[in-house]
């Protein structure tokens, strides 16, 4: 009696098990649910919408074992909203605008975004399939698939080319940081009325002039693109047994390591890298360094995730910029006066080394210096004047700096017990004014956090460098005369009735022609932005400029490692 029991006990349960199963997999669009009557297709699919997206909501978005909505919230809303009625295909036949949006995810790469985001390979299944399989058209389940994955596309499509997709950036942030659900609702409904798709996407990008001379470039740069995947390289890495593995299988990808060496020592790589360097015509010297595993990484593959990086930058910025303003772009080394969006002048400019890297910020130019005096920072006093002095008191002389305490009085750096300073010191180091300033003879000054300025340089030389990652962090403005008057001019111009700004261009001229230390306050002050933009496009196309900070390789591992 027992053992009947048991046995029943156990089927009932089995049978409870099965019956939960078969609900999950139900509402979670894997069983077949065939349609004979195609005019009731569209009433099986509004039913499955509904328990599709109550599964989803309840599993982390996802509707069978491989579909997973990135935007299961917002998609549920419209539904709701819509009474779940389908919207992308009508009695077993597909809209026209599903069709649109299917052939932008499938050429969305031009926008600067990857198809895998927006369910491409599972679209092109269920659509093929649809077009090939009529017992498939007859599928309610294939029909509400496809119905969300391309509302969750059309959703995400609209996050990524007004929003991107990299984390809000405090510094260049846009006022459009947070983006509900009305906005994307209210997007999708307009579409539907209007039937149009491409024209509305357009709308939703950014207008900087930039921008969309990047995106210009992109399709030229796809079409002729290389889509083989090479082994990417972790540059440094603390798996030291992985960095070497991933480093001799991308040799190898490039030709540079014969793969029937079954034991690879350290000749073996050695050699390999040389070859490598020679075909691409750096420094053969066969050295594992920053700059070589950033060559071995530039595949075209790992240049568009680049592009996609930048593209997403230019979303990071207000929809609008001011009329006048400076825009220095740290890895492309240059500083550009930019009017009514027309660049007035360009100039090279020194910046940071990676050690001591320039801010990327907004400002304002608030004065213009004459023969400044530099205060160093006490990051570089800590840093590399501190253990000098430790070393020789006469360092100080020799720089042509001067040790000044607090109350502003000159201190003999032999009087000074140097070595019980490890953290800073209660002094000030100054370098006085004059033409071997390491501030040149005129300094530019904008409000910021980090004490960092633009300035002229007294070695001028260095602009002559390709590489021009150098400064302690200011930037270093080779045609610093240049904007200078173009401030000056810009504060005449603006003049309000009977307000002199008190200095003109030949004020300036005069001043530094009799070496005179002058504080020139800014009436109108014009607007700074100090920017990381790895690449841009020029003449319809892309121009690549070295990750001098590693920003680029943060954010791909971070975002876009799996692309």
């Amino acid at each position: 009696m027992f053992l009947y029991k048991k046995a029943y006990l156990i089927f009932t349960l089995s049978i409870f098990l099965v019956s939960i199963f078969s609900c999950k997999s139900k509402h979670a669009a894997t069983e077949k649910q065939i349609v004979e009557d195609p005019a009731k297709m569209d009433d099986k699919v509004n039913e499955n919408i509904k328990a599709v997206l109550r599964y989803a909501i309840e599993n982390n978005g996802k509707i069978n074992d491989s579909i997973k909505l990135s935007s299961t919230a917002v998609v549920d809303s419209f539904y709701h909203k819509n009474n779940y009625k389908n919207i992308w295909s009508k009695n077993e036949v597909w809209e026209p605008l599903a069709d649109s949006l299917y052939n932008f995810i499938e050429g969305s790469e031009a926008y600067g975004l990857f198809p895998s985001d927006y369910h491409y390979k599972d679209l092109l299944t269920l659509k093929t399939m649809l077009s090939e399989d009529s017992l498939a058209k007859t599928d309610a389940n294939v029909w509400t698939k496809a119905e969300l994955m391309l509302s969750d596309a059309f959703m995400q499509i609209s996050k990524h080319l007004k929003q991107g997709r990299l984390l809000p950036d405090s510094i260049s942030l846009s006022a459009n940081t947070t983006l509900t659900n009305d906005f994307f609702i209210k997007n999708l409904n307009t579409v539907i009325e209007n039937k149009s798709l491409t024209p509305f996407f357009n709308t939703l990008e950014p207008k900087h002039k930039g921008y969309v001379e990047l995106k210009k470039g992109i399709k030229k740069f796809v079409d002729s693109m290389d889509r083989k995947i090479y082994t990417y390289v972790i540059y440094p890495n603390k798996d030291s047994i992985a960095f070497i593995k991933n480093l001799q299988k991308r040799l190898q990808e490039s030709g540079s390591l014969d793969p029937a060496i079954k034991h690879v020592d350290s000749a073996h790589i050695a050699n390999a890298v040389k070859k490598f360097q020679k075909h691409k015509g750096i420094k053969a010297d066969g050295k594992i360094t920053s700059s070589l595993v950033r060559s071995l990484n530039a595949s075209d593959a790992e240049k568009f995730k680049r592009i996609a990086i930048n593209i997403d930058r230019y979303k990071q910025l207000p929809d609008h910029l001011p009329v006048k303003y400076i825009w220095v772009n740290l890895p492309a080394y240059y500083m550009r006066v930019v009017e009514n969006d027309t660049i007035v002048f360009e100039s090279k400019v020194i910046v940071g080394k990676p050690a001591t890297r320039t801010p990327t910020l907004n400002s304002e130019i608030t004065d213009m210096v004459t023969y400044p005096r530099w205060t160093i920072p006490n990051s570089i006093i800590k840093k590399d004047i501190l253990p000098a002095m430790k070393r020789d008191p006469g360092y100080l002389a020799r720089k042509g700096f001067h040790l000044v305490d607090l109350k502003g009085e000159t201190v003999d750096p032999y009087s000074v017990n140097w070595a019980k300073y490890t953290k800073g010191i209660p002094y000030k180091i100054v370098q006085g004014s004059g033409d071997d300033n390491a501030l040149g003879i005129l300094k530019f000054n904008f409000n910021n956090p980090y004490s960092v300025y633009l300035h002229d340089t007294n070695q001028r030389y260095l602009f002559k460098n390709a590489v021009r990652a150098l400064s302690h962090g200011c930037v270093r403005v080779q045609e610093w005369e240049k904007l200078a008057f173009y401030i000056a001019e810009n504060d005449s111009i603006n003049q309000k009735p009977g307000n002199s700004p008190g200095y003109n261009a030949d004020s300036i001229k005069t001043w530094l022609a009799n070496k005179e230390r002058k504080k020139i306050i800014v009436k109108n002050r014009i607007p700074l932005s100090i920017r990381y933009f790895t690449c841009e496009g020029k003449n319809g196309k892309i121009v690549f400029y070295d990750d001098i900070y590693g920003e680029d390789k943060t954010l791909r591992e971070k975002y876009f490692a799996g692309k």
